[in-house]
């Protein structure tokens, strides 16, 4: 444990065999304050990019008829209750929508790219560049808007960056039409030539938050004697909360038993594993939930957990995989994900996909609740995280990757207004959206991204236009 003078440092930690835990805000560290905010001086903005495969219904032609996906009306008087976004509407002062662009460069730009919209799209989503065709080692697309962030900002922090995903993303060599397996394995690019590999398992995500320094080998003893990684550091704990207040002992109190039950949560999940009984996941890692919504809201809690503690401030969430049959039946519907989406343009298999579409986007209220309930300064997470949910593809039933789903969660330390439903020009690439995004986010050097061709006002209306 490490004290700078009478107060915490923001770079306190506790520590024990093999565990290294870094600490919640707390107020005896408000002297220290600004040796915590970004290095333009500004609040540290908490970045998360989710993508979800496969576009949405509401991309469709029936699906915008219907407002499927985006609302009918722009501005702040939006209605969400038609659309796959309504889980939101708790949030729609943190919300806000942009619809109607394209991602052209997830396209095919040559006869020999037809028909690998699956197989190349998710190397686009953050890098807004069109990859390479390659099933060899010599992948090419574009640095991630994540990367362009964590490394401007990110060495502020023990993690400058951390990349996650719920399918399994470990196949290796050439997938179809002429792509590696690589560019549908990962959204996050360090350069155009090194994909960052994607973490499936939360207990791995654990270790690397908490196990800062550990051996494989302390690590291994750790779990073999099934002990919690507070037994390590309750002497740090105890010497650290004689110096604290009674509402910061409190405040650690919680966090700690949040770590806690998280580990709780991990453990539980690999007994289950463990047991002999049939798997719906069988080829999955150990630590890896069966259920969907169990394993994000795990990895949820895991991101949530990293912010509060400022282990990191980025991260890449990787919901699905391109052309996976995974089943979702908590979302009303049975079938299969990837058939599902090529619906055809028949009306009931599109609402059928919008069931699917509404059950994803439902996850991400629980993370930013959780971000709201956590104090950051003299605010909260929520106001100081910017997360895009999107999508590089549209009507996955035509592969095209026009009006592609997309919306913006959060704050970010004041830099968005939100509760605004912005419908942009024909034609607006999402590029242009994601250089406004990088603005925000305190790279105002950046003057393009991908195919962008100017920056989007994401504080303003953009103009109504009739969808074709």
């Amino acid at each position: 444990m490490f004290l700078t003078q009478k107060h915490l440092s923001r770079r306190t930690v506790l520590k024990g065999m093999g565990v290294t835990m870094a600490l919640p805000f707390l107020e005896a560290m408000v002297p220290a304050r600004s040796v915590f905010g970004a290095p333009t001086g500004r609040k540290a903005i908490r970045f998360v990019a989710v993508e979800m495969v496969h576009g949405a219904a509401g991309s469709s032609q029936i699906g915008i008829k219907k407002n499927l996906w985006a609302p009918s009306s722009v501005g702040s008087g939006f209605d969400l209750s038609p659309t796959s976004l309504k889980s939101l509407e708790p949030f729609r002062e943190h919300l806000t929508i942009v619809s109607n662009c394209d991602v052209r460069n997830a396209e095919a730009f040559t006869a020999p790219e037809i028909g690998g919209d699956h197989f190349r799209s998710s190397a686009v989503f953050l890098t807004q560049m069109h990859p390479k065709q390659t099933q060899g080692s010599d992948v090419y697309v574009g640095t991630s808007l994540d990367q362009y962030y964590a490394q401007r900002f990110g060495q502020d922090t023990p993690i400058p960056s951390m990349q996650l995903c719920i399918e399994n993303v470990d196949q290796a060599g050439g997938c179809s039409y002429g792509y590696s397996c690589t560019y549908t394995d990962s959204i996050s690019w360090a350069s155009p030539k090194t994909p960052l590999p994607m973490v499936r398992d939360p207990r791995v995500v654990f270790d690397q938050l908490f196990g800062v320094g550990a051996t494989p080998g302390e690590r291994r003893e750790r779990r073999a004697e099934d002990r919690s990684i507070l037994d390590w550091l309750s002497g740090s704990v105890a010497r650290l909360e004689k110096e604290l207040g009674s509402a910061d002992r409190a405040r650690m109190d919680d966090y700690l038993e949040n770590v806690r039950e998280i580990e709780r949560r991990i453990q539980r999940i690999e007994a289950a594993n463990r047991s002999g009984e049939p798997r719906e996941l069988p080829g999955a890692p150990i630590g890896v939930p069966d259920s969907f919504s169990e394993h994000v809201k795990l990895m949820f809690d895991l991101q949530a957990l990293a912010f509060a503690s400022d282990i990191t401030r980025v991260f890449a969430f990787k919901l699905g995989r391109d052309a996976s049959n995974r089943t979702y039946p908590e979302s009303g519907f049975k079938g299969a994900f990837h058939s599902t989406s090529h619906h055809g343009e028949r009306e009931e298999r599109i609402i059928d996909f919008a069931k699917i579409n509404t059950y994803h986007v439902s996850m991400i209220p629980y993370f930013l609740e959780k971000l709201k309930n956590t104090r950051d300064g003299d605010g909260n997470l929520l106001d100081s995280t910017l997360l895009i949910y999107g999508s590089p593809m549209g009507d996955s039933n035509l592969h095209n990757h026009k009006r592609v789903p997309l919306f913006l969660a959060g704050h970010a330390g004041g830099a968005l207004k939100g509760g605004l439903h912005l419908r942009a020009p024909d034609g607006t690439p999402v590029a242009n959206v994601m250089l406004s995004v990088l603005h925000k986010l305190g790279l105002d050097d950046m003057s393009t991204f991908g195919d962008s061709t100017g920056e989007f006002d994401l504080n303003g209306a953009a103009p109504s236009q009739t969808l074709a």
